[in-house]
């Protein structure tokens, strides 16, 4: 069964936890607030990497990175954006299984309208308290898709 990692906010620092946690992913989906191109560059050691720029991804690297991404992966759409407030001034495409977005660091998952909405919170330094996390999905799964939040201390939420 094909599965993706979810990732965004890693500020710089990717974690060997991050990078045990996403093995064997077919696919990774960086939310932005990366921190700096050598991040994509391992991630894209473990599996094809989608990648948007978040607020603190400035320079002539993160020029690179789009603001928003809409990506199809298997049968399921992602639209991926940074700030999930930015959904009121540009709204996703219609035709979207899935918002991925980061920003707040706090881990989420909702549904809407039939419209999963993830953010896999914080994956870099810790920050505001919150626990570190990153997000694996499974996506040939019969039902709507159900993703995993991992704590990278080890405990799964």
């Amino acid at each position: 069964m094909p599965r993706i990692g979810v990732i965004s906010d890693t500020h710089g620092l990717l974690r060997p936890e991050a990078e045990k946690c996403l093995a064997g992913v077919a696919h990774i989906i960086h939310a932005g607030d990366i921190g700096s191109a050598d991040i994509i560059d391992r991630l894209r050691r473990i599996a094809p990497v989608t990648a948007i720029r978040g607020n603190v991804d400035v320079g002539e690297w993160a020029s690179a990175y789009p603001e928003t991404q809409t990506v199809r992966i298997g049968r399921h759409s992602f639209y991926v954006l940074h700030d999930l407030a930015e959904l009121q001034d540009r709204p996703a495409p219609g035709n979207v299984d899935v918002v991925i977005h980061g920003h707040s660091h706090n881990a989420s998952v909702k549904t809407v309208d039939g419209v999963l909405y993830l953010n896999p919170g914080s994956a870099g330094p810790r920050r505001f308290k919150l626990p570190v996390t990153l997000a694996t999905l499974d996506l040939d799964v019969s039902g709507p898709l159900q993703p995993v939040v991992h704590d990278l201390s080890g405990q799964v939420r």
